[in-house]
């Protein structure tokens, strides 16, 4: 399928001519690779957004319409604001045909719910990654590749090595890598059983704000065991004894003894 995008060259260049150019619903970009020089172009906001919503816009050799010239371009990356959904800025890298290229294609599974795993055994659907990193001539980029699911059945799965990939088209891994593209997995079932059992399990056991404190009254009784002899319980720590303030014992009574 041809996409066809329109663009128009930028002079302005900068931060603030960047803001302005958004006020004003476009979008700031460039376009760079080949034997050209890069360019700053602008593109339509809308139109650029309509596009992005498409999953072969990201995956697919792009006509990019600039000022009358024509360039087959691939989208190489983009940047969202936050949370606005708007486009901030948006990259192109020209393509030449006799090149190979790297790409990121979309993976499509099918027949999932014929697989004897889940038909039969009660089995779901696992798609391990969503994507693929391939290289290939332009002219040969797939759109999507497709991986076929039915044969598949419980704890059965698809390596990447096992896929069916178009003519020119090569996947990109690392020496003695094969990862798992999807598998048919056993759903998890918690019976009612093990929910009554699971709630019946106590909590691990808190301290309480009481707990964790010392009692009051223990604290008090501790201080009055420390006080001095003949201090009343309740006394704070550094309270004269009774036997303090009375003074000496024997003293009042010979006092009471010299005034007779």
């Amino acid at each position: 399928m041809k996409i066809e995008i329109n663009a128009r060259k930028r002079e302005a260049q900068g931060t603030g001519a960047s803001r302005r150019l958004r006020r004003t619903g476009n979008v700031p970009g460039i376009l760079y690779g080949g034997n050209k020089d890069a360019v700053t172009i602008e593109l339509n906001q809308k139109e650029l957004y309509q596009h992005l919503t498409n999953e072969a816009f990201h995956a697919s050799i792009l006509t990019l319409k600039l000022d009358g010239a024509v360039e087959e371009v691939l989208l190489r990356a983009f940047n969202m604001h936050p949370w606005k959904g708007h486009v901030q800025h948006i990259d192109f890298q020209r393509v030449s045909k006799d090149r190979k290229i790297h790409m990121k294609v979309p993976l499509h599974f099918v027949n999932a719910e014929k697989s004897p795993g889940v038909k039969e055994q009660g089995g779901v659907a696992n798609h391990v990654i969503n994507e693929l990193d391939v290289t290939c001539l332009p002219d040969d980029l797939p759109g999507f590749i497709e991986v076929d699911m039915g044969h598949l059945g419980i704890g059965h799965s698809i390596h990447v090595k096992e896929l069916k990939l178009p003519k020119g088209v090569e996947p990109v891994l690392h020496k003695g890598d094969n990862p798992v593209v999807a598998t048919v997995i056993q759903p998890v079932l918690v019976t009612e059983e093990e929910e009554t059992a699971a709630e019946a399990v106590p909590a691990a056991e808190v301290p309480t704000t009481e707990q964790a404190q010392p009692d009051a009254a223990a604290e008090a009784a501790a201080g009055d065991k420390a006080a001095k002899p003949g201090a009343k319980p309740g006394d704070k720590p550094g309270d004269k004894s009774a036997a303090d303030k009375g003074g000496k014992p024997g003293e009042k009574a010979a006092e009471k003894k010299e005034k007779k």
